[in-house]
């Protein structure tokens, strides 16, 4: 299991990237092996990992496309993900890890906001599309991997773990 989360802000005043490293931070138990943080002027995103395919650091997280402007946060077990990566790979995308996280990112670039429909297996992940300006919730059909998401002031959250995030919730909507 891994851990994730982040902030999107839309006002202008820009993200909270101290309360992303808190609420990283206290996710440390679902993913030991390592963090990873990554922001811009309108985004944060928060990665804790349990390494398990691909163990070196190639397999961290947040992952970036290629040109920089998708960025791409997940916790995940993608049954197919070896069949995914062979049609993008014949499609022209270049994996830089074995880790089936990343068909996620190659598979968004490739298919848009509808990648999930290509998904088998247990998910939860957020993609940063900077150029399009657009944040990218995704969950397994079952929910199986847990996604909690909240808005306030013009500016998205969201943590796949709500007891981390509880300190951070005073006026927050929890759906």
């Amino acid at each position: 299991m891994c851990g994730i989360c982040g902030q999107v802000d839309f006002s202008g005043k820009g993200p909270d990237v101290e309360m992303v490293m808190r609420v990283r931070e206290r996710m440390r138990w679902r993913g030991p092996d390592s963090d990873g943080l990554w922001k811009d002027a309108h985004a944060v995103l928060g990665h804790r990992r349990l390494s398990i395919i691909d163990l070196s650091h190639r397999g961290d997280q947040p992952m970036l496309s290629e040109d920089g402007g998708v960025v791409m946060v997940a916790n995940c077990e993608i049954y197919n993900y070896r069949e995914l990566r062979k049609s993008l790979v014949e499609a022209g995308h270049r994996f830089v890890s074995e880790s089936d996280a990343e068909v996620i990112l190659h598979g968004y670039e490739q298919w848009g906001p509808g990648v999930s429909m290509h998904l088998e297996g247990m998910y939860a992940f957020a993609i940063w599309d900077a150029v399009a300006g657009r944040l990218l919730l995704g969950r397994d059909r079952f929910g199986e991997k847990p996604l909690f998401f909240g808005k306030r002031n013009g500016a998205y959250w969201f943590a796949s773990a709500l007891n981390a995030m509880l300190p951070e919730l005073e006026g927050l909507r929890v759906r």
